[in-house]
């Protein structure tokens, strides 16, 4: 094999093994969330859940009407249902989970429970998104970066 094929091969080699390693949970698609005229970035997980939403925002932006829920999260009707994948998970602030297949909720405190998530609020701090929520219903707009 002549030096030029061998040193081909070996570049095509550690593409591919790049590729493999560099693989983690995150989608690549950002979304974004704004909340009142706060805009927010939405890094995706990976999963159905995501995929279809991914989908669903190619057709146009989401408005999830969202109230107040136990002094931790904002929840609200999605609009139509998406997969889901639930786990008994532990929320943090800017944590978005879908709920019975059909309801988004954002978290500005912690819980747990049985969730699909969806994605966090990149660099969110915990105290501008709770003032920025405030304390009564809130409406969050989803849109494709």
């Amino acid at each position: 094999m002549s030096f030029i094929k061998k040193s081909g091969l070996i570049i095509i080699l550690g593409l591919i093994a790049c590729t493999a390693v560099s693989g983690d949970d995150s989608m690549d698609d950002l979304v974004k969330v704004k909340i009142n005229d706060e805009v927010f970035d939405v890094k995706l997980e990976n999963n159905s859940a995501t995929q279809e939403l991914v989908e669903e925002l190619k057709k146009g932006n989401v408005t999830v009407n969202a109230s107040e829920y136990g002094g931790f999260e904002k929840v609200g009707e999605l609009g139509f249902s998406l997969s889901t994948s639930d786990e008994n998970i532990g929320t943090n602030p800017g944590d978005i989970v879908l709920y019975q297949g059909d309801k988004i909720s954002l978290f500005y405190g912690s819980h747990s429970w049985s969730y699909t998530k969806l994605g966090k609020i990149d660099n969110v701090d915990s105290n501008k998104l709770k003032e920025v929520l405030g304390s009564g219903d809130v409406t969050l707009e989803f849109s494709l970066k």
